[in-house]
């Protein structure tokens, strides 16, 4: 007997030690494999749960390319089996079920004019319930089930052009800033004739802008994202009913300006500018009013002079709304707060984060919300009558979209091991189990570098986390290049509960690089305080934190002090720049999308409010002027030794490129070792929703540049 029992011991041991280790590398094109679920939503009898996926595939049209395609899922939550529901080459989004469970309503992108379909559970195909020239958004079901809201966007030319809208009886209420001319003079009924009278003149200039043969501008955000443009976009909310071939009907005048919008039993409950007398782009104020469809009337609920408000969220009696505040003219977070609809009481749930997601339990006495906080993103619930504020869900991880159903939870989450699933849940955040597999098939086998948080204490006396990765094959005693990692914003959060890095940080640890990476002063995610302690201080504070970071990693004995690497995208282009310009101590490094030049950002970029926010003023004014020169890289141009590549978007107008341009003269002229990379038709996204050849071909030319100086 002691015999077999030995021959069972020795044949077990060799069978657990037989088990192959997960040690196969992250690839550069693992990144085409990673699919996204989408927010569930669990039908109306708990009994199925609805999502997306979006996955990237080869595009048929273009060897080599690929193309993003979401699609519709179905599951059953009491067996975890699901499938997928649409099919093509068209993506769908902003799926939802009809209340009595039966249909489905989402858009499908039918060449880039989103319609609504619907698609019913009791067969046959989805068929289109709008037929809008210019696209819609934001559909939602009526709560009879009967009808369908939703947004359609046009310019304000088109409006004001458009015969069958009740539009045409109004004006808007704000200068269009067209010196001299009012907003009538879109509407020229003359005939186009450049040797006319000066109407016919107009009505010619018009007609060349229509055709593309000429772009004026006359407002301040003149700057998209890929392109610049002078018009105005409004939105206008219309209701159609669910019966084939119904007419829709127009619901409000796109001049007030609905910014977010929630149907309500006798109206609609809307966030529209402080001041409707001012030009959509120098309002940065907000009103929540309720629009009441029986007589026709506004109630202004909620205004407050410097504040916008968002997120709005009624509670399933309609006594009750859930929002966010947010002071328009500061770096702080917004505050979650609760509005009694009858006594118009107002209370704080007290919780100072990025709020995102927010749903109501069905008694309305708690509220269960998602939030940035110290690298995750939990899932909170907060209880009206006890005023307690519990975290359910691990802040190693980062809830993307939640559901609940009784006592069922749903969540997608992204984590350490695995970049997005859904799983299964029960409301305590005790019981979760793993409900799809998208990624967890082709990860099997593959090395997962496993992050371990840590925090130091900064010169503010702030609390500072980061996060350190060893590389694959690691062993003790052995010396690692280490590349560090810094997020843009300034205001992001990164950290084991953020999807958008998961492959970039695998696949340099796959490549034998240790990674550090943190959240210094200026981050989401530790409050209001932490949030605006750059202001006025973009450079030297964060660049201390960085530095504290890999002190603190390189002290841990493995990484080789002279293969240290440096690289971020967008404010963290800004802030690599300004290291490198300040210490030669790293051996490469990179800027991606960055700001060199406050001045010029001020001018060629999007997100220029940054300026006035962080900075105090504008480049004019002589104390903001001294601010923003102190705090350029360009500023200090002439020390960086460090060699660096620097990538940008062509069509980059968040950020521009002429700082970039400048940069890298600049550096050219001094004799630096320089390479700049730009990638047609990219915009900002380029790294997380840009064409994915570029995506690959950034990431390779990273590591190659890298490999350049570096011992990979």
């Amino acid at each position: 007997m002691k015999n077999l029992f030995l021959i069972f011991s020795l044949c077990l041991f060799h069978f657990v030690q037989a088990q192959p280790k997960a040690n196969n590398p992250i690839e550069v094109t693992d990144l085409l494999k990673i699919r996204n679920v989408g927010k569930p939503l669990i039908s109306p009898n708990g009994r199925q749960v609805l999502f997306t996926v979006m996955e990237i595939v080869e595009d048929l049209d273009k060897k080599g390319d690929y193309l993003y395609s979401t699609q519709l899922y179905l599951g059953d939550l009491s067996n975890k089996q699901y499938r997928q529901i649409t099919f093509g080459k068209y993506s769908v989004s902003s799926p939802s079920w009809s209340p009595d469970g039966k249909s489905i309503l989402f858009l499908r992108d039918s060449g880039n004019k989103n319609q609504a379909f619907i698609l019913s559970l009791e067969g046959g195909e989805p068929f289109a319930i709008t037929r809008s020239q210019k696209g819609i958004n934001s559909p939602v079901w009526s709560k009879n089930g009967k009808e369908i809201y939703y947004q359609e966007r046009k310019s304000l030319t088109e409006w004001m052009q458009d015969t069958l809208s009740i539009s045409i009886k109004k004006v808007p209420s704000w200068v269009i800033e067209k010196p001299m001319l009012s907003a009538n003079s879109l509407v020229n009924s003359s005939k186009a004739n450049p040797n006319g009278n000066i109407n016919e003149i107009r009505s010619y200039l018009l007609q060349n802008e229509k055709d593309k043969k000429a772009k004026v501008i006359n407002r301040v955000n003149f700057q998209e994202e890929t392109t610049t443009s002078g018009e105005i976009s409004l939105n206008s909310l219309f209701k159609i009913s669910t019966e084939l071939n119904s007419k829709p009907i127009q619901l409000n005048n796109p001049f007030e300006r609905w910014l977010e919008w929630e149907p309500f039993s006798n109206g609609i409950l809307a966030t529209i500018p402080s001041d409707s007398s001012i030009h959509p782009d120098r309002v940065l104020d907000n009103q929540i009013v309720l629009f009441s469809s029986l007589t026709n009337q506004r109630e202004i609920l909620i205004s407050k002079k410097d504040f916008n408000y968002s997120n709005l969220t009624i509670s399933p009696n309609e006594n009750l709304l859930a929002f966010v505040e947010t002071n328009s003219n500061e770096v702080a977070n917004g505050s979650l707060k609760i509005l009694d609809l009858k006594t118009k009481k107002v209370s704080l749930v007290p919780l100072d984060r990025v709020i995102t997601q927010i749903k109501w339990s069905s008694d309305q006495t708690k509220l269960y919300f998602t939030a940035q906080d110290r690298g995750g993103a939990p899932l909170f619930e907060f209880n009206l009558n006890s005023k307690k504020l519990i975290q359910l869900t691990s802040e190693n991880s980062g809830i993307l979209g939640f559901d609940f159903f009784g006592d069922d939870l749903c969540y997608v989450k992204t984590s350490i091991d695995n970049p997005s699933e859904l799983y299964q849940n029960k409301m305590d955040g005790k019981s979760e189990t793993l409900f799809t597999h998208e990624n967890s098939k082709w990860l099997e086998g593959k090395f997962i570098s496993k992050p371990v948080k840590k925090s130091f204490k900064n010169n503010k006396g702030q609390m500072v986390d980061y996060w350190v990765m060893q590389p694959r094959n690691f062993q003790v005693g052995k010396k690692y290049p280490l590349v560090v990692e810094i997020h843009g914003g300034p205001s992001a959060m990164w950290g084991t509960g953020e999807l958008s890095m998961w492959h970039e940080f695998q696949y340099y640890a796959s490549k034998g690089m240790g990674v550090v990476y943190a959240n210094p002063r200026g981050s989401g995610g530790y409050g209001s305080v932490f949030l605006s302690a750059n202001v006025k201080d973009w450079g030297a504070g964060p660049m201390s934190d960085v530095m504290k970071t890999t002190d603190l990693a390189i002290a841990e004995g493995w990484a080789d002090t002279t293969q240290l690497a440096i690289t971020g995208g967008s404010y963290a282009g800004y802030l690599v720049t300004w290291i490198v310009g300040h210490t030669n101590r790293y051996k490469v490094a990179c800027s991606q999308r960055g700001v060199y030049e406050l001045s010029t950002f001020f001018g060629e970029g999007n997100a220029w409010r940054l300026v006035p926010r962080y900075f105090g003023g504008y480049p004019w004014e002589t104390s903001a002027r001294s601010i923003l020169d102190r705090e350029s890289p360009m500023t200090y141009v002439q020390n960086i030794q460090t060699p660096l590549i620097i990538f940008h978007g062509e069509s980059d107008l968040r950020t521009g490129v002429i700082g970039s341009e400048m940069l890298y003269k600049s550096l050219k002229i001094l004799g630096r070792d320089v390479e700049y990379v730009r990638h047609p038709d990219a915009s900002h996204e380029i790294t997380r929703a840009g064409n994915n050849r570029q995506r690959i071909d950034q990431m390779l030319r990273t590591f190659e540049f890298f490999s350049r100086y570096l011992k990979l």
